[in-house]
């Protein structure tokens, strides 16, 4: 019988869609999937090579727990001359993934009807984050016609609230917070006393804006947790490979955790994030370009079609609105039966996102215009 915890908490609807149209691939059905947040990149090969390097050396045994001192000193060298953080090798957890850290963070601050603050549409497994932490999620909502950017945010701050959540540039809309943004966010955190996590996995992938990391700001550098990972960047999805920095009495009961968890990240995976991050970063700038390409393509022909949808700052996603056809739930299912196009409906990612669909353009673009085709007859 499953724990009360786990009846607070549903499914994860990005893979619920996946697993849909994999079901009817598997009948043998050609779907064009727009659902999961992957790179369809390789991973570069100087990171592969740094890894086997690794492997076939004998680095295949336990790591130390926050990470070997190579990567932790990498990774706070970054820290410091990209985001502009203070940032200490000892202030730094090596995790098995981005979400492992989030995870990791969410047990170490919250406490049992602590609340926490989403923007509203989140992605959607820090909700459940919260909640496996005894906490509770209060929903912010968002501004779609002004970048997603937060509405009357002081408003829903109470005695409870102890952590807000940053994601720029964001899942599932592909917002990029500009600096004014996020120095409203930082004044309420720092008149509130409250923490702020700030998940910048997508840092690199951003088009026409530049990203900022809130950590920066004065007054922020102690209340600020962030979090990053190699999987987006870099195309390592399958190497699990993330980390978190935060100010010494937090990073200890996240390393506890760790320690009781999952041990470690995997060590010879390690040495390809030393390779990544000190590597050349032309394959980086490269696979961005070619997202731009693809995202220009698809808001584009969405707009074309009458599906309003406005360009990403960031990420690779599409959040199209669909509320002149029906809800996104409806419109989701009616894509994926009769065009066998499978999107992410909106609503998964919070209640403002009831009249939106979700498009991953994580794809090449001869399967984004075949996508759009379909989409179309499907609707028009």
């Amino acid at each position: 019988m499953a724990s009360s915890r786990l009846k607070r908490v549903e499914e994860s609807a990005t893979m619920k869609a996946a697993n849909a149209a994999n079901k009817m691939k598997e009948d043998g059905i050609d779907v064009i999937s727009f659902t999961l947040g992957e790179p369809d990149f390789d991973t570069p090969k100087h990171i592969c090579d740094a890894a086997a390097d690794a492997m076939y050396r004998g680095e295949t045994h336990y790591s130390p727990g926050a990470g070997i001192p190579d990567l932790k000193k990498a990774i706070a060298n970054k820290l410091c001359t990209e985001n502009k953080l203070d940032a200490k090798a000892s202030e730094i957890v090596v995790t098995p993934g981005a979400k492992q850290a989030i995870f990791e963070i969410m047990m170490s601050v919250l406490d049992d009807n602590d609340e926490a603050i989403l923007f509203d549409p989140a992605w959607v497994s820090y909700d459940p984050a919260i909640k496996f932490a005894g906490a509770n999620t209060t929903w912010v909502p968002t501004d779609p016609e002004n970048g997603f950017k937060p509405v009357d945010l002081e408003e829903y701050i109470n005695e409870k609230t102890k952590l807000i959540v940053v994601n720029s540039p964001g899942n599932p809309t592909g917002a990029v917070y500009d600096k004014q943004t996020l120095k409203n966010i930082a004044d309420v955190a720092i008149d509130n006393d409250i923490l702020v996590l700030s998940d910048e996995i997508y840092e690199k992938i951003i088009y026409d804006q530049e990203h900022v990391s809130i950590g920066s700001f004065e007054g922020m550098q102690d209340r600020t947790i962030t979090v990053n990972g190699f999987s987006k960047a870099y195309a390592m999805t399958g190497w699990r490979l993330g980390y978190v920095h935060a100010r010494p009495d937090i990073i200890k009961p996240i390393m506890k955790i760790q320690s009781h968890s999952v041990s470690s990240a995997t060590t010879f995976v390690q040495y390809g994030g030393i390779a990544a991050l000190e590597g050349p970063q032309d394959p980086v700038a490269e696979m961005v370009e070619r997202f731009k390409m693809r995202r220009d393509i698809l808001v584009d022909g969405l707009n074309a079609i009458g599906i309003k949808c406005q360009k990403p700052g960031g990420a690779f996603y599409a959040f199209a609105d669909v509320s002149e056809y029906a809800d996104g739930d409806t419109v989701a299912e009616k894509l994926l039966l009769d065009a066998h196009v499978a999107v992410t409906p909106g609503s998964a990612f919070g209640e403002s996102g009831k009249n939106f669909i979700r498009i991953s353009y994580a794809t090449s673009i001869e399967r984004i215009q075949e996508g759009l085709e379909r989409i179309k007859a499907a609707l028009v």
